[in-house]
């Protein structure tokens, strides 16, 4: 009746093998650390910057504790605080020589003190929240105003693709501010141009006016398109830093949306703010542009003269200069997605670019007016612009699919082809608030926590044996094994612990050994009743099932519902709070009774089980206090 059969007594096992494996790595800490990871698009760090970087430590007599290269990045692990701060300057020395255009980051960072054994069978520590870990928080500011600018100057080109090719004769197409206006002959070409707009530009409203002897018909962008322009260049501005930071190796980054236009960066682990803004810094924007092929622009990049009005002058990578035009033809919120290469004639390394059906159009028509000149992929990195590429347009491209070719290695292949995945920024940022929290206040924080927790537990299991006696000691060691199932679970999701995180495992508690209760009692309920032991044991476990699946079901959903619509420390409180409540499932009905199987189960005539005082009322038959069959 009480006897589990060995495949689950093997599955207890398993499941507290698997679980103290996954937990151990949250106990030995993290030590200081020394992260290099590249602060330009050109920029790469691999086996030879590792070995660079372990020649810098041993030159100035610093040598880390371990070193790896992970991804791409570079971390060194260091015994104390200021061994850190010494290799971070011997590395600094040996990387950039030039700190006003450095080509790495060397930030300062915590990485964990688990062994290799553990780290090579998967079993990592869970990630922890800024508020433990300590690092940087950032509030960033995004210029919505540029973002409409940009949103008008790319209306005002297709505006003028649209009316060459109705034919309608203007006298002119420019764009103040966030409005554009465009100059009409007489008053049926500005009705021309007002029914292009209404009909193709849902997102602009027009009005007309008398210009002299001509009119000028005025475009705006309505309110609620000027929202939705907002809300997408927010939105594309948080996915482009995710993957910024994501490339950098910052480990568990929040990058979360706050009101209508601001952004909250908190980078756990990274202590150095200057490091953290070079992070941020390296957001980029990505735009197509003509070359100006001029004579003017020619000698212009020969140093003989000026740069032509409406050009610009940005250097190649080889750092030859290369005049290209103001007018921007694409830009990177065009990309769908950018692969490296190479073309099936001559086996050079290409750039596959993928567009949008809009910018398909675009390039389309641009390509069919241009062959035989050249396109040039600016990349503008922390104010500074550079020429990715500037192939020659061969022939008119259409279907949304763009080969870029010529001068390129693999590697810058690829360089290229993740820049541009990664997408750019719809508007600039400003940081307009920054918070330093320290390694000390995190430790602080952690061993508050950890104390609440343990006190806790030891305050439950102390009553619970008391209560219950020795079926108090199953629902204490229940306890823990439910605390231990928790902490492997979120370490195997690898979650990010929060204060609101060690909260919601302390409120488990109280979860979990609520179900044991409703066991027990069942248990002394059956006993009253005047059933035998062993039958008294399998009808509490299974009568009080019913009970303990209702209420934790009906918590579940508040849980969930917490997940599904809170942010920030709500959801950390969720996810720990709803991982809880399964895991307290486990341990307080399938390994609690696997405990009691094991003590009781064996006992073929069993008299008495250790379960505390099961009072009786007493009857004219039955004038004793207790039953025999419990103690």
């Amino acid at each position: 009746m009480n006897r589990y059969p060995v495949w689950k007594y093997a599955i207890l096992v398993i499941a507290l093998l698997v679980g103290t494996l996954f937990t151990l790595p949250n106990f030995f800490g993290e030590a200081p650390a020394v992260q290099v990871s590249a602060a330009k698009a050109t920029a790469r760090v691999d086996a030879d910057t590792l070995a660079r970087v372990e020649q810098a430590l041993q030159a100035a007599g610093a040598p880390p504790e371990a070193i790896s290269l992970d991804g791409a990045s570079v971390r060194a692990r260091f015994a104390t605080p200021d061994a850190q701060l010494k290799a971070k300057d011997a590395i600094e020395r040996a990387l950039i020589p030039d700190a006003a255009d450095p080509s790495y980051v060397v930030a300062l960072n915590l990485l964990s003190r688990s062994p290799a054994w553990l780290t090579k069978l998967g079993a990592a520590p869970m990630y922890l929240g800024l508020d433990l870990r300590g690092g940087v928080h950032f509030m960033l500011q995004v210029d919505m105003a540029a973002a409409l600018d940009k949103r008008a100057e790319s209306l005002a080109g297709d505006l003028r693709s649209v009316l060459r090719d109705k034919n309608v004769r203007h006298s002119g197409i420019a764009r103040n501010g966030q409005t554009i206006e465009i100059q009409a002959r007489d008053q049926a070409t500005a009705d021309a141009v007002r029914n292009a707009l209404s009909d193709q530009f849902a997102d602009l409203q027009s009005a007309v006016a008398p210009n002299g002897g001509e009119f000028k018909v005025t475009a705006s962008i309505r309110p609620e398109a000027v929202r939705r322009v907002q809300d997408l260049a927010l939105k594309q501005n948080i996915t482009t830093l995710h993957n910024r930071i994501n490339e950098l190796g910052v480990a568990e980054p929040v990058i979360q949306q706050q009101g209508l236009d601001r952004i909250v960066v908190q980078l756990p682990g990274v202590q150095d703010t200057a490091k953290a803004k070079d992070i941020l810094g390296r957001t980029a924007t990505l735009e197509v542009r003509m070359v100006d092929e001029s004579s003017d622009a020619r000698a212009a990049e020969a140093g003989r003269g000026n740069v032509p009005f409406g050009s610009e002058r940005y250097p190649e990578r080889s750092g030859q200069p290369i005049v290209v035009k103001k007018q921007v033809v694409l830009t990177g919120e065009n990309l769908t997605d950018a692969q490296p290469g190479f073309d099936s004639q001559t086996q050079e390394p290409t750039v596959n670019l993928t567009l949008d059906a809009k910018g398909a159009r675009i390039f389309r028509d641009v390509t069919r007016e241009n062959v035989g000149k050249r396109m040039a992929i600016v990349l503008f990195e922390k104010g500074k612009g550079e020429v990715v590429t500037a192939p020659v347009i061969r022939s008119e491209i259409s279907g949304g699919r763009v080969q870029i070719s010529g001068r390129m290695t693999t590697v810058e292949a690829n360089d290229t082809a993740l820049l541009l995945r990664a997408g750019s920024l719809a508007a600039p940022m400003e940081i307009i608030e920054e918070r330093t929290i320290g390694p000390s206040l995190g430790a602080e924080n952690i061993s508050r926590g950890f104390h609440s927790v343990a006190w806790g537990l030891a305050a439950i299991a102390a009553f619970m044996c008391v209560y219950y006696a020795l079926f108090g000691v199953f629902s204490s060691i229940a306890l823990a094994v439910n605390v231990l199932m928790l902490v492997a679970i979120l370490s195997m999701l690898q979650a990010t612990l929060t204060l609101p995180g060690i909260a919601a495992m302390a409120l488990a508690l109280g979860v979990a050994i609520d179900s044991n209760v409703l066991i027990n009692e069942r248990i002394r309920e059956e006993l009253r009743n005047g059933a035998a032991p062993q039958a008294a044991i399998h009808a509490g476990y299974e009568r009080a099932w019913a009970t303990i699946l209702d209420s934790n079901v009906t918590t579940l959903i508040a849980g969930l519902a917490l997940l599904a619509f809170g942010s920030g420390p709500v959801r950390g409180f969720a996810v720990v709070h709803c991982i809880g409540i399964l895991t307290s499932m486990f341990s307080a009905v399938f390994f609690s009774r696997g405990l009691v199987n094991l003590w009781y189960g064996r006992k073929k005539k069993l008299k008495s089980v250790s379960i505390g005082t099961v009072w009786r009322p007493e009857t004219p038959s039955a004038p004793g206090g207790t039953l025999p069959a419990a103690k």
